[in-house]
């Protein structure tokens, strides 16, 4: 298949890594469709790429619920007639308030989000790849470096990242009999929203609040690209993009 016939999914396309992505795979040819509870954003990025109408679709969505993900690799296939990626990046935190503060409703909204949506659309994504033709595609799951490491007062977003790791390794073993490969990007301080807070200083290991280097989020889009266009006998199961002087390695 050329460049422009190859179809990916992203979901939390309106911002941070998800439009990055969404932008990047756009530049490298690919047709993308942007998932996201809010269509403004989506449109907003997809207009954003200077590309062709034909080249993407907007399809908005909520991964947390079960049919809606449903409706929207639906669309997706019905529109493009195949799927060859889902970028699974969707993610929300929790207030970054002490462990036994943390309510029930906060984190189980983290669970539905972060992990559950994240099932959904790998189940549905093997739904899709195992029947097409050619047969398989690729899942690349945003693990995050808390996938490894957790922050102080972090247990939900950590929790749930941790499993996706999970996620990632039993998808990768039961894509294989469809030729779909699953891969796994755990990002460090991209410069994000959701990350901007580390140049203000954030809380540390030790007590002690620090200020913390950032890297451009067009950086992980790249990563993206290089990751989606391996062939599908090759896989980058984990891949850890990030920050180079953040505190991750080390004693904190």
């Amino acid at each position: 298949m050329t460049d422009t016939s190859r179809i990916a999914l992203v979901t939390g396309a309106g911002s941070g890594v998800g439009k990055a992505a969404a932008l990047a795979l756009l530049a490298a040819g690919w047709r993308v469709a942007l998932a996201g509870r809010r269509p403004e954003p989506l449109q907003e990025v997809a207009q954003a790429s200077g590309v062709a109408a034909d080249r993407y679709l907007v399809v908005p969505g909520d991964v947390s619920d079960e049919q809606s993900v449903q409706a929207m690799f639906a669309k997706v296939v019905a529109h493009f007639g195949r799927l060859d990626l889902l970028f699974n990046n969707a993610g929300v935190n929790a207030p970054g308030v002490a462990l036994e503060e943390l309510t029930l409703a906060q984190w189980q909204n983290v669970v539905d989000i972060n992990l559950t949506g994240m099932f959904l659309c790998i189940r549905e994504a093997f739904r899709v790849m195992k029947v097409q033709s050619p047969r398989g595609g690729r899942i690349i799951n945003n693990g995050s470096i808390s996938a490894t490491t957790p922050r102080p007062n972090s247990i939900a977003y950590t929790a749930t990242k941790h499993a996706v790791s999970g996620l990632t390794k039993t998808a990768s073993l039961d894509g294989r009999k469809y030729d779909i490969a699953v891969g796994q990007i755990d990002i460090g301080n991209a410069a994000t929203d959701m990350a901007m807070r580390m140049a203000k200083g954030v809380l540390q290991a030790n007590g002690e609040v620090a200020v913390e280097p950032l890297m451009d989020v067009n950086i992980v889009g790249q990563s993206i690209v290089y990751m989606a266009s391996l062939p599908l006998e090759a896989n980058v199961m984990f891949h850890t993009v990030m920050a180079t002087k953040m505190p991750f390695a080390g004693r904190g």
